[in-house]
């Protein structure tokens, strides 16, 4: 599939928001149980930074997006990856495309460290941000409960190699 990266716009939030329900489905992308109104989605995210692959059809197929980590100053340079593709096009090389563009983006903006928190059954995900330049630095055990299951959860970080060096 040929696909292209574009800024995500408010427009885009009805596919978002379906691939954001699919990724909580699996039970393997996020502790979130229900997909937020694009109002608060909105407002966790920063205003930069953020992306969806469109199909040649002009299809939503993917979004990737960074949070802001801290609102203390001393971690402006630190944001939290947030990548889901649609289940139709898994396996295709579009996460890797977003979170390329994320790791792009982000540098541009000034950020000189990426975080990742994956749940250690998302081997699909972890490979993704290791290809990326991502390490697992650490794991969090009994992290939280989902659906009353202890998770643990794998914290990736990428450092840049341009910014804050």
């Amino acid at each position: 599939m040929t696909i292209t990266i574009h800024p995500l716009q408010p427009a885009d939030w009805t596919a978002v928001a379906q691939i954001y329900a699919d990724g909580i489905a699996t039970g393997e992308a996020t502790f979130e149980t229900d997909v937020p109104t694009w109002e608060k989605w909105d407002a966790g995210r920063m205003p930069t930074c953020r992306f969806v692959a469109k199909s040649e059809a002009g299809a939503v197929v993917g979004w990737a997006a960074l949070s802001p980590v801290s609102s203390r100053c001393v971690y402006a340079g630190v944001a939290e990856v947030s990548v889901y593709v649609a289940p139709a096009a898994w396996g295709q090389g579009i996460g890797k495309q977003l979170l390329q563009a994320l790791v792009d983006g982000s540098e541009a903006e000034g950020i000189w460290m990426l975080q990742a928190s994956i749940f250690p059954e998302n081997v699909a995900s972890v490979t993704l941000h290791e290809k990326c330049g991502f390490r697992v630095v650490g794991r969090r055990e009994k992290l939280g409960q989902q659906y009353g299951r202890w998770r643990d959860v794998l914290f990736l970080e990428r450092r840049s190699h341009s910014v804050g060096v």
